[in-house]
């Protein structure tokens, strides 16, 4: 244990355990490397004791690169992430991963895996639960990272039916509006 940090209580854990023996190894200092991160020292001090807000995928990144990490830290992000989720959304996300069909209704919303980025960060900073902008871009950049997979080869087979309110729902203004309608093919029977 790291630091009174057990790295298997959780993915967060983990990943502040692996930050902190890559910044030791490299012999920078907390405050050494949030200088190379553009972040604040007490940012690292609560990625390593996996207090504070999960990081985002762009400080990962960028501690990746920072202390040579070869992706690992990139590599462990979705995991730490999905722990913000509760159990239920955890396992759909799971599920929908292998999934080689998805079939969905959508009643008040277009569905995540078709939202743009921009409706995308206006249906979720609507949560009440949000505790911060890093936060939001955070379920932004996991929203749109699940979209990858329709376009790859292995993508599911995907129908949505969405209610009328849907398409006439005004989320997150005109142009925005506009944006998310414009991305749905021409082939899509409306």
């Amino acid at each position: 244990m790291a630091n009174g940090i057990d790295p298997s209580a959780s993915m967060a854990a983990l990943f502040g355990t692996r930050v902190r023996r890559l910044r030791t190894a490299a012999g920078l200092t907390q405050a050494e490397l949030a200088q190379k991160v553009h972040v604040v020292s007490t940012r690292i001090t609560q990625i390593e004791r996996a207090s504070g807000a999960k990081p985002s995928l762009e400080l990962a990144r960028a501690l990746d690169v920072a202390l040579g990490a070869d992706s690992l830290l990139v590599d462990l992000w979705p995991y730490v992430y999905r722990e913000a989720f509760p159990d239920w959304s955890r396992a759909f996300m799971a599920h929908s991963e292998r999934a080689v069909s998805l079939r969905q209704y959508a009643a008040h919303v277009v569905p995540g895996l078709l939202q743009t980025e921009k409706y995308a960060r206006a249906v979720l900073s609507l949560d009440a639960l949000l505790d911060d902008e890093e936060q939001l871009e955070q379920r932004v950049t996991a929203r749109m990272g699940r979209q990858a997979r329709l376009s790859s080869p292995d993508r599911p087979e995907l129908c949505v039916i969405l209610d009328e309110a849907v398409l006439r729902r005004p989320i997150g203004g005109r142009a925005v509006m506009r944006e998310q309608l414009e991305r749905f093919p021409a082939s899509t029977s409306v």
